[in-house]
C-alpha cells in the first residue's frame, strides 16, 4: 500500500527534486505539498511550488498550500548557494493561483480526512507544523509520522556555530513540533552532511535531453559551483532528498531515541538542538534521530527515482 504523504518545502534546490521524486514514486500517494519561507521569503517558495508542479506534470495533482512569513522575520536566505529565486536561475513559467489555501488549513484537512495515515516529510523550517499543531491540537496524534530535515547532534552548524538553518530560521516552531506528542524523526546535519552530490553523479542523472534531465542540471551545475566558491566543496549538500530518502526507504538508516530541547533565545545558541546524555536526563522531550546512513545505497536511491520520473515525464509529453 503506497505511502501518504505530506511534503513541506522551501524550494529550494533539492526540495525540486525531492517533489519530483515523490510525484512520481509508485510507492508514494503524494496528497499535498505546501510551501514555507526558508531557502528563500515564503512568496517567492510559494511561486516555486507552483512553477515545479506545473512543470513535473504529475498524473495525480497534490493539493496545495501556500504558506506565510514566520511570526518573525527569516534571519538569512541562502540565495549564495540556490541563486535569487531559490531554483538556481532557473526560468520556470507559472500561471499563479489566484485562491490560495492556506498550509496550515491544508495540512489539517488531509491529516483529519485519514487519520493516522499520512506522513508529513519537512524539508524546511517547521512554521506551517507549528501552525497546524496550534490551529487542531488533536493532529499531532492523528499523523501517522513526521520527518524533519534540522538539527545537530555532534556536528558543527551551518548557519551558525551551532545551529542548522531549519531550526535556526524558526526556532519558536521547531520547539513547538519538537515538543508536541507524535511519532517524528529528526534527521540532522550530522547524517545529511555524509553525501555530497557532485559534478560526476549528474552523469546518472536523467539524459540531459529530457525534460527532467534538463531541469536538474540547469539547478544543481550551478549550485556545485557555489558550494565550490563559497565553501571550498566539491559538491552541494542535498539534505532535503536524503530526509525524503528517509521516510520512504528507512531500512537504509539507523536510528536512536534522544532527549533534548531546541534554544530559541539564545544571542549565540539560537535554533541550537541541545541533547541530554547524561545518565538520568533532566530534559524530557525525546524524539528519534537518524545516527547512521548508508550513503552510497541512499544516493543510488535518489538517482534510481529520479530516472524513474524522468522516464514516465517523458511518456506523458
Amino acid at each position: 500500500m503506497p505511502k501518504k504523504i505530506i511534503l513541506d518545502v522551501d524550494p529550494g534546490i533539492a526540495d525540486a527534486a525531492s517533489i519530483a521524486l515523490a510525484a512520481y514514486d509508485p510507492a508514494v500517494e503524494l496528497l499535498a505539498v505546501t510551501s514555507v519561507g526558508g531557502n528563500v521569503p515564503a512568496s517567492a517558495a510559494a511561486k516555486n511550488l507552483q512553477a515545479i508542479i506545473e512543470f513535473l506534470d504529475p498524473p495525480r495533482l497534490p493539493r496545495i498550500g501556500m504558506g506565510t512569513a514566520p511570526d518573525g522575520t527569516l534571519p538569512i536566505t541562502f540565495r549564495q548557494v540556490h541563486g535569487i529565486d531559490g531554483l538556481g536561475g532557473t526560468p520556470l513559467p507559472v500561471a499563479e493561483l489566484r485562491s490560495q489555501h492556506p498550509a496550515e488549513k491544508v495540512i489539517c484537512d488531509i491529516v483529519r480526512s485519514d487519520p493516522e495515515n499520512v506522513m508529513i516529510i519537512c524539508m524546511g523550517p517547521l512554521t506551517n507544523i507549528a501552525r497546524a499543531f496550534r490551529r487542531d491540537p488533536e493532529l499531532p496524534k492523528m499523523l501517522r509520522h513526521i520527518y524533519i530535515t534540522g538539527g545537530a547532534v555532534n556536528a558543527r552548524g551551518n548557519i551558525s556555530p551551532c545551529a542548522e538553518f531549519n531550526f535556526y530560521a524558526d526556532p519558536v516552531s521547531a520547539r513547538i513540533v519538537w515538543h508536541s506528542p507524535c511519532t517524528k524523526t529528526l534527521v540532522p546535519l550530522d547524517v545529511t552532511n555524509k553525501i555530497l552530490l557532485r559534478l560526476n553523479d549528474l552523469e546518472q542523472f536523467p539524459d540531459e535531453k529530457t525534460k527532467l534531465g534538463t531541469l536538474l542540471r540547469s539547478m544543481f551545475i550551478p549550485a556545485i559551483r557555489a558550494y565550490h566558491q563559497n565553501y571550498g566543496l566539491e559538491g552541494v549538500h542535498i539534505h532535503d532528498l536524503i530526509t525524503y530518502i528517509a521516510a520512504t526507504h528507512p531500512r537504509l538508516f539507523e536510528t536512536s531515541e534522544m532527549t533534548g530541547d531546541v534554544e530559541v533565545k539564545g544571542h549565540i545558541t539560537k535554533g541550537m538542538t541541545v541533547f541530554d546524555f547524561r545518565r538520568l536526563p533532566e530534559l524530557s522531550y525525546s524524539i528519534d534521530v537518524i545516527t547512521k546512513i548508508d550513503a552510497d545505497a541512499v544516493l543510488d536511491e535518489i538517482i534510481t527515482g529520479l530516472n524513474n520520473a524522468s522516464e514516465q515525464m517523458e511518456k506523458r509529453v
